[in-house]
């Protein structure tokens, strides 16, 4: 049975938001956390549209305006607008131990023309030896997912139960870009054999693009689009067609990278960050053949959630890169010029913890999701 909990307690008049123009005030349902958020270019507001979410992991907007959140333990949760919250039927049945669960969750580019409908998540699959990061997609019927397929499950299943990686973003030319962290084991970034520590390419329907770069190399994996990333928890495709992504070092070390096929990124023979327990350097600053980071984050950071502002809304800060932390609960905008950040700024610091996910609506308001046992659906947008 599906279940529905309340909306917030705190609702306030409604209003109408249109992408492009002058944000609402504030809309139904919403609870007001920060009336007015001063940065560098613009004054903010930050809402609370709905709680009581277990560890939310990933949000996305329905063309209707309601949201789709990841709960880790594998519930997918329905919001409306109000902030109620309905969890769907059909989800399958998710490894939650560790940092395994239903985790990210993402809109084929042209949903809601009938034909590709179809929402894509990522979570952990348990079988044999362990655990392996999946790729499913489902159609949205009622109150329940149909039409229920696993299109991809990395090669090997294992133990520990963490850096599943496992986020997802969509290249201009519909394929999907998902990645795989390390599995806590740092050797295997470098194996060409193994979808662990990498970023994958995958057609709609999870088959192997043709042109993918390792497709003529018999010793790297065909899905595989890069290599040498520990455990990407941000990952974005701009207007421009870049891929942006942000990646969890160990004991600092957090990255911004700039994901090129066919590149190797290093980890573990290139990193800025130190052991956990010896607090000793691991591997090289840099190595030829093998990509630098664009940034390295302050430490404590623990990056997760990537987006790019691309609504006029937000005026100057069209086209910077927004990335939220987990450890350091902060969300960062990062400009972005040539291949370099320019600029940054501490939008949050604390307001809302553990910064988990960060979505542009289509509304262009940016949404956020913090990963606690009773975490939450925020919304941040111009004070009009």
């Amino acid at each position: 049975m599906h279940e529905a909990s309340k909306p917030l307690s705190i609702a306030v008049l409604a209003g109408i938001a249109t992408c492009g123009t002058a944000l609402a005030t504030v809309a139904v349902g919403a609870e007001v956390i920060e009336e007015s958020l001063s940065t560098e270019h613009l004054e903010l507001r930050l809402e609370r549209i709905a709680d009581g979410l277990e560890n939310p992991w990933a949000v996305t907007m329905l063309p209707d305006g309601r949201f789709l959140v990841t709960e880790r333990p594998g519930r997918l949760a329905l919001i409306d607008e109000d902030g109620n919250i309905t969890h769907l039927e059909g989800v399958p049945e998710v490894s939650a131990q560790g940092q395994g669960g239903l985790l990210d969750v993402t809109l084929h580019p042209r949903y809601g023309d009938g034909e590709h409908d179809w929402l894509y998540f990522s979570w952990s699959k348990p079988g044999d030896g362990g655990t392996a990061t999946a790729l499913s997609r489902a159609r949205l019927s009622d109150d329940a997912l149909s039409d229920v397929e696993t299109l991809f499950e990395q090669d090997r299943f294992s133990g520990p139960g963490r850096h599943y990686g496992s986020r997802l973003a969509w290249l201009p030319d519909e394929t999907l870009l998902m990645s795989i962290g390390d599995r806590g084991t740092p050797e295997r970034a470098q194996a060409a054999d193994d979808h662990a520590g990498s970023v994958l390419r995958l057609a709609a329907d999870g088959s192997v693009p043709d042109d993918n770069p390792f497709t003529d190399d018999d010793a790297t994996l065909a899905e595989i689009f890069t290599l040498g990333n520990r455990n990407i928890q941000g990952m974005v495709v701009t207007e421009q067609g870049e891929v942006w992504a942000t990646e969890h070092g160990p004991f600092g070390g957090d990255e911004l990278n700039l994901i090129v096929a066919g590149e190797n990124y290093g980890w573990p023979e290139v990193s800025q960050g130190r052991d956990y327990g010896t607090r000793e350097p691991i591997g090289e600053d840099s190595l030829p053949g093998m990509q630098d980071p664009i940034h390295v984050f302050e430490a404590p950071f623990a990056p997760s959630g990537l987006a790019q502002v691309t609504s006029a809304t937000f005026g100057e800060w069209k086209g910077d890169l927004l990335a939220g932390g987990l450890r350091g609960e902060r969300l960062y905008r990062l400009s972005i010029e040539g291949e370099q950040v320019a600029d940054s700024e501490v939008v949050l610091d604390g307001q809302i913890g553990r910064i988990r996910g960060v979505h542009q609506g289509h509304d262009g308001a940016i949404y956020l999701i913090n990963d606690e046992a009773q975490g939450s659906l925020y919304r941040l947008r111009p004070v009009e």
